[in-house]
């Protein structure tokens, strides 16, 4: 199983002047020390209008910073929002191709649809339409990199002939990936011969989603020239030894668990069919603010402890055959400086338990 990170950019209130410039510099220290230390993909999102839970809009800049400081890492957008108003698939795909370059061939390329209702809405975008207009974006992607001149007639979007530049370095063109929660877009994900990127919040929902995927992509019709076939799981993850710093990861998780719940539920009472799994995602019966630091550490998603600990939790996921693990390692409040041992606790202490 490997182990990969997933960046979000999240950071609380209250703000100071620097504290964006600060949260991107030691987000980057961060990053670089994980390349050292063997992580495996860099996942980085793109959400818009999400103020505190992320404030990466701009995934393609970062991942550029990244492959001018890194050497082995891949690096995922995690993903590029497909539907057309937030990007137009030619300009998805020239970027995407100028940082595979950058990075000598480093890309992973995940895509994805949006689950809030700020950022579908702040853009315009119906939801119901997100499926198409996604799976048209993609399929003019793969174009724009393997064919020359490019030209396409869709349902959506026609485009005459043209040289679309640069192309990427990998061949026939990135590994392609779905970011998805809904069991349809895990069966959409194999059927596509893509790599699932999973954000369930619960074993059973997960567990769910990788046999859906596994038994679509046994007969998938890859919308690519190659089948991925890997399935990558989201965990909060934060590595400590001591009492404060598990009290202070606690806190963190707690804001993060509230701070998603509340964006992604808006969409999920809302009318549109497409999202209407999300009422499934979270359980309400009890207020986030409301748990426990002990049922926090019950939750499958949050692994937070000691090494022990964490390889406890995380066993279960290992076991159910998840081939990333995808660490998100800063969230919430927590300090630059715990989030650097962390991440040395996990290489030195974690990993070895689950890397040949």
């Amino acid at each position: 199983m490997k182990f990969s990170l997933v960046y979000e950019l999240e950071l609380p209130k209250p703000w100071t002047e620097t504290s964006e410039y600060e949260l991107y510099w030691e987000s980057l220290a961060q990053i670089e020390l994980a390349d050292q230390l063997g992580f495996h993909t860099l996942w980085e999102v793109e959400h818009h209008f999400l103020a505190e839970y992320s404030h990466s809009s701009c995934p393609e800049v970062f991942l550029a910073a990244v492959s001018q400081r890194t050497k082995n890492i891949r690096l995922g957008h995690g993903v590029v929002l497909l539907p057309f108003p937030y990007n137009h698939p030619i300009r998805a795909a020239e970027r995407a191709a100028a940082l595979d370059i950058l990075s000598s061939g480093r890309l992973d390329f995940g895509t994805g649809r949006s689950v809030t209702a700020l950022e579908l809405e702040g853009f315009q975008i119906d939801p119901d339409d997100t499926h198409e207009m996604c799976a048209e974006a993609l399929e003019i992607i793969v174009k724009a990199w393997t064919e020359d001149p490019l030209e396409h007639e869709g349902k959506r979007l026609k485009i005459p002939p043209r040289s679309v530049v640069p192309k990427p370095v990998q061949k026939p063109h990135p590994p392609l990936w779905m970011a998805a929660t809904g069991p349809a877009s895990f069966e959409i994900a194999g059927k596509k011969g893509v790599g699932a990127l999973c954000f369930n919040f619960s074993f059973e929902q997960a567990n769910r989603a990788i046999k859906i995927y596994h038994e679509a992509i046994a007969d998938a019709i890859p919308v690519g020239h190659e089948v991925k076939n890997e399935f990558g799981q989201f965990l909060l993850v934060h590595c400590c030894t001591d009492d404060e710093g598990m009290h202070i990861a606690l806190d963190a998780a707690r804001w993060f668990m509230f701070t998603i719940g509340d964006l992604f539920l808006t969409l999920a009472r809302g009318e549109s069919k497409s999202y209407a799994y999300l009422k499934e995602m979270f359980d309400i019966s009890k207020p986030v603010e409301e748990l426990s630091d002990d049922e926090l550490m019950e939750h499958p998603l949050i692994i937070i402890g000691n090494p022990e600990r964490c390889i406890k939790k995380i066993q279960p996921w290992f076991e159910m055959g998840i081939d990333q693990a995808i660490l998100m390692v800063q969230f919430g409040r927590l300090p630059h400086p715990r989030i650097m041992e962390s991440l040395r606790l996990i290489h030195r202490e974690v990993m070895p338990h689950y890397t040949p």
